[in-house]
């Protein structure tokens, strides 16, 4: 429960902040809506762009998941002359369908036209509003040359009537809420100089927050891939049988199993936030998409420490219920375009501290994002072996731009021992995921 703690967004905070280059109002949730189980999730968003000094555009994007039926539907819309409808207090809207309150108390009415599906959804937080890295950056974050400011409400209590067709039900569940605002874009428009010094400043008090409270040491292995690059991320955002949230945004430097470099957030009660530093992420299980080659993971874990508390959970999407939106770049030099990847899943794994060990089991919305380079895919992995096992550096590079593969491992135990194998990579023998389901050119 919220204690009299004091909310850390003002009412500028959750209104509009026009003119910044791209911001957004998304909500989401699991529903209740024919049984005890969580069976329906959707997702909306409305965001508005300044595209150059002449032109603005907005869009409003509606993901209803039926989780009984494994299907998938979505409503888009844009509008390429202007920017969202917004009132001095927090009212958003795109033709019939609107988001409006203020915290604690939020209201959607939710319209997709064309699958005749309506929501009228009401939000009561369950915990305060928070900002990533807001007591390191005061919530700014750097995306490649840009910045932004996220801020996001993990818990909240969901109820209100959903419109299938002719039939209405009564629903109820949990939901998540954010707002991000700031001067950046994903399809590389050009960012002035004054923003790019924040961002840079940006980079610098995150790095030296992530070198004061992680140990530095040798890891046993480290993976990178060139679609891993700092223009994307992976989200998540889970909520656990016993009332705790979570929100992860990772912010990849080409990592892709290794440390954490972005944001694991933690709230038990709501009104505390752990911010967890000293983390590392490892893709268990991953999904290849031919046409613009690259891998996304549908499975990870997570190993997380700070001070005296150990999280340690595994994160799975349902692979019936994946959905992939490419943004193509047209005539963008060497970048191909943008992808977002969406799937509803779970979460399990436990939570230690010097007092309890607790095992965690809930549902969570994982959201790979990817810039796709001209390149395609191309990873390196080094592997240590320490004593008294032995003493080895293991090198596997693969390119499939060069479509060429290289091992190589140093072996200094007993006798000293160099193996070097070079193969050619057949792209055309790794299996496809799936047919990408959106596409939208720019």
């Amino acid at each position: 429960m919220i204690n009299n703690i004091k909310n850390p967004w003002s009412p500028n905070d959750e209104k509009e902040h026009f003119p910044s280059m791209m911001e957004w109002w998304c909500v989401e949730g699991f529903l209740k809506i024919d049984s005890d189980d969580y069976n329906w999730h959707y997702k909306s968003s409305f965001s508005q762009s300044i595209v150059n000094k002449e032109k603005l555009s907005s869009n409003y994007i509606f993901d209803n998941f039926d989780l009984r039926k494994n299907k998938h539907f979505r409503f888009h819309k844009d509008n390429l002359r202007e920017k969202l409808n917004a009132t001095n207090n927090l009212k958003i809207s795109f033709e019939n369908s609107f988001l409006k309150g203020k915290y604690p108390n939020y209201e959607l009415n939710l319209k997709d036209p064309v699958n005749e599906i309506l929501l009228d959804i009401k939000y009561n937080s369950r915990s305060l509003p928070h900002f990533i890295a807001q007591n390191i950056t005061n919530g700014m974050l750097p995306n490649g040359l840009g910045y932004f400011k996220y801020g996001f409400i993990p818990n909240n209590k969901l109820f209100g009537k959903v419109k299938l067709k002719n039939k209405i039900f009564e629903a109820d569940g949990i939901g998540y809420f954010e707002h991000v605002w700031g001067d950046f874009s994903y399809g590389g428009s050009i960012i002035s100089p004054s923003v790019i010094k924040k961002t840079l400043n940006t980079y610098k008090k995150l790095g030296g927050w992530w070198i004061k409270n992680h140990k530095i040491k040798i890891p046993k292995s480290i993976s990178f891939a060139s679609e891993n690059n700092p223009f994307g991320y992976d989200w998540i955002w889970a909520i656990f049988d016993n009332g705790w949230s979570l929100f992860l945004g990772n912010i990849m430097f080409f990592i892709k199993d290794g440390p954490l470099f972005g944001s694991l957030i933690l709230t038990k009660d709501g009104n505390k936030y752990f911010e967890f530093s000293n983390a590392e992420i490892k893709y268990k299980k991953t999904a290849y998409l031919k046409e613009y080659d690259f891998f996304y993971p549908i499975k990870l874990e997570i190993k997380a420490r700070m001070n005296n508390k150990i999280l340690n959970l595994n994160f799975k999407m349902d692979e019936d219920l994946i959905v992939e939106h490419i943004t193509k770049f047209i005539n963008s030099g060497i970048k191909k375009g943008y992808a977002l990847i969406e799937g509803c899943g779970d979460v399990n794994g436990f939570y230690k501290d010097e007092f309890d060990h607790i095992p965690l089991k809930g549902v969570c919305k994982m959201e790979p994002q990817r810039s796709l380079f001209k390149g395609g895919h191309n990873m390196i992995k080094l592997k240590f072996d320490f004593p008294p096992e032995n003493i080895a550096l293991s090198f596997n590079f693969k390119s499939h731009l060069l479509k060429k593969e290289l091992f190589t491992k140093l072996s200094l135990v007993n006798k000293p021992r160099l193996v070097f194998k070079i193969k050619k990579v057949d792209i055309d023998a790794i299996e496809k995921n799936r047919s990408t389901r959106y596409i939208y050119p720019i």
